[in-house]
């Protein structure tokens, strides 16, 4: 009598409809980990914003099309923010009502004497002592002489300068003016509540997914042998491994070079680029993710080779056509510049090595070799 494979469950006293139940219950679990999680990203986007606009706002500055490094994004958190707008429906606040009385009764004089007022308000400038000495000998020159030989130079060799502190409502202004132009931008009423909410929501699922991942293995555990479980272990840890590597890597290695190539058009070009907010959060989370599933190629080539459509054999035979693949998916998966394809391409070719090293290292019984052995 033949015997009969042992079936998943054959242990299990759950019929189908438990299994759906038990699915529901950790879908649940999952579900209000996220939203729990996610009430905090909500709460701290603004520094999570903050974290997403870094690699932008850096390379604007080294190409030179920002003066000024934008790191003012608000401390307040977002119930904060919610607590000012609602003051802001029934009018000022009492401080605004308060400074703004102070303001009027005082007069613009109190602007300049009042050192908590001066700050954003006051510029230091530095004049050669020369040239001021000149200037007041011009204005009055029974009361100063005129300077012709140089003054006594400092320690780096040049001129000595005097500082002069200038003080006008109009620098805040200025300096205000100068910051907005320095930041990314948006262009209806919506867009920086949605790319807020946005960021939160993806930080949330992402802060969350080691959550996720449990309550799913939790569920899908039960049906597996135990042998089958150690695949999971290990190949599963590799996989994120490789995602976090993935996705690391292009954030901090990757975007400045993508930057760096995109971005000098606009000086090559003289035009001045306006970024917008939620185009870039879209490329921001868009790349890194790519970069991360790109990463798992290994993995893919070892799933191939254990369900015999590839050999390992196959894969070292097959190089020059792996590269020329790799070539072509890092073009459409990158936005196809130089750089950013090069630096997705090498480190493929690296791990398509590791995976003809893994395949190697764990090979499988292929019937159809085996068969082309026997008739030999």
């Amino acid at each position: 009598m033949a015997l009969r494979s042992k079936d998943l469950f054959d242990d299990s006293s759950m019929s189908f409809g438990d299994h759906l139940e038990e699915l529901r219950f950790y879908l649940i679990r999952a579900l209000l980990g996220v939203i729990v999680v996610s009430i905090f990203t909500l709460i701290f986007g603004n520094y999570l914003v903050a974290i997403v606009r870094a690699p932008i706002d850096r390379a604007l500055i080294r190409q030179g099309l920002a003066k000024y490094r934008v790191d003012d994004i608000g401390t307040d958190t977002f119930i904060e923010r919610i607590s000012k707008w609602s003051n802001s429906l029934s009018g000022m606040n009492e401080e605004e009502k308060e400074e703004e009385n102070t303001l009027e009764s005082e007069g613009p004089d109190a602007i300049v004497d009042d050192g908590a007022r001066l700050e954003g308000r006051q510029i230091d400038i530095q004049i050669p002592q020369r040239d001021l000495v000149n200037a007041l000998h011009q204005a009055a020159p029974d009361k100063f002489q005129r300077m012709d030989a140089p003054a006594d130079a400092d320690a780096d060799g040049k001129e000595a300068a005097v500082t002069i502190r200038i003080s006008a409502p109009e620098f805040s202004i200025f300096r205000e003016n100068v910051k907005r132009a320095n930041r990314p931008v948006t262009l209806n009423v919506q867009e920086a509540f949605l790319t807020y909410v946005k960021v939160a929501l993806v930080s949330g699922v992402v802060f969350a997914s080691p959550w996720i991942f449990y309550n799913s293995w939790m569920f899908v555990a039960v049906g597996l042998y135990p042998h089958e479980r150690k695949f999971v272990y290990v190949y599963g840890t590799m996989s994120l491994g490789l995602f976090l590597i993935g996705a690391v890597f292009c954030f901090y290695i990757v975007f400045p070079f993508i930057l760096e190539f995109l971005l000098s058009f606009n000086s090559w070009l003289d035009v001045q680029p306006q970024i917008r907010l939620s185009e870039w959060v879209t490329f921001a989370v868009f790349l890194p993710l790519m970069f991360g599933l790109s990463f798992q190629l290994p993995l893919v080539m070892v799933f191939l080779n254990r369900l015999n459509v590839f050999t390992e054999t196959v894969y070292r035979e097959q190089r020059r056509m792996a590269m020329l693949v790799i070539a072509f998916v890092s073009m459409i998966l990158t936005p196809s510049d130089p750089a950013s394809m090069m630096l997705m391409m090498i480190p493929l070719v690296f791990l398509y090595e590791l995976g003809i090293m893994l395949c190697r290292m764990n090979p499988v019984d292929n019937p159809f070799e085996r068969e082309g052995e026997l008739m030999t």
